[in-house]
């Protein structure tokens, strides 16, 4: 069977019309197209078919990501793990990785920051911060740094027991919200002595 040759190619945006032999082929990223070296011309060998596959899955890597980051900030670690989901290899997965995060898409640091401000923000503790930081993939020094740069998680809950009243319900609450115990400890004091009056 005669290697087909590429006889045209149309551009349409950032997409390329590929005609094979007279006849439509196939539509595809016009960066696929460079990579894979096609031109009019130029025979579609085994060569120039791999060139072409390893940059059509490369492509789908680097869109997959852009869209995830479209709906919202995400860690690398969360990334990661939907495009693995996505079927992209390893490689694929590590290549556009690394290409968000030169391009400042993808940053860890400034992730845990504003998900450690937006948790407190909503009434969060410290250990609720450290444990929803982790679940995401946050490095532990990564996470302990951005909680380092919040409010004073008792200075937190003492707004908490301001607008909810000092009573054994907030103090649950907060424990509840992952507030540590020694930010509770004059709560839990004024607690034990009305309970032993």
């Amino acid at each position: 069977m005669a290697t087909p040759t590429v006889t045209a190619l149309r551009q349409s945006g950032r997409r390329v019309a590929v005609e094979l032999d007279g006849a439509p082929w196939r539509t595809m990223p016009s960066q696929a197209v460079v990579d894979a070296g096609l031109a009019v011309g130029v025979p579609l060998d085994r060569e120039h078919a791999r060139m072409l596959a390893r940059s059509l899955r490369r492509q789908r890597a680097s869109e997959l990501t852009v869209r995830a980051l479209a709906q919202r900030d995400r860690s690398r670690s969360e990334l990661e793990l939907r495009l693995e989901q996505s079927g992209v290899r390893e490689g694929e997965r590590r290549d556009a990785l690394d290409r968000a995060a030169r391009a400042g898409l993808v940053d860890d640091v400034r992730f845990a920051a504003t998900r450690a401000r937006t948790l407190a923000d909503r009434g969060a503790g410290d250990l609720l911060v450290l444990d929803d930081l982790a679940r995401r993939g946050i490095p532990a020094k990564v996470a302990r740094a951005a909680v380092s740069t919040l409010e004073a998680e008792h200075a937190r809950a003492a707004r908490v027991v301001a607008a909810r009243g000092r009573s054994l319900r907030t103090l649950r609450y907060l424990a509840s919200r992952g507030f540590a115990p020694e930010s509770l400890d004059d709560l839990v004091a004024e607690a034990e002595d009305r309970a032993l009056r």
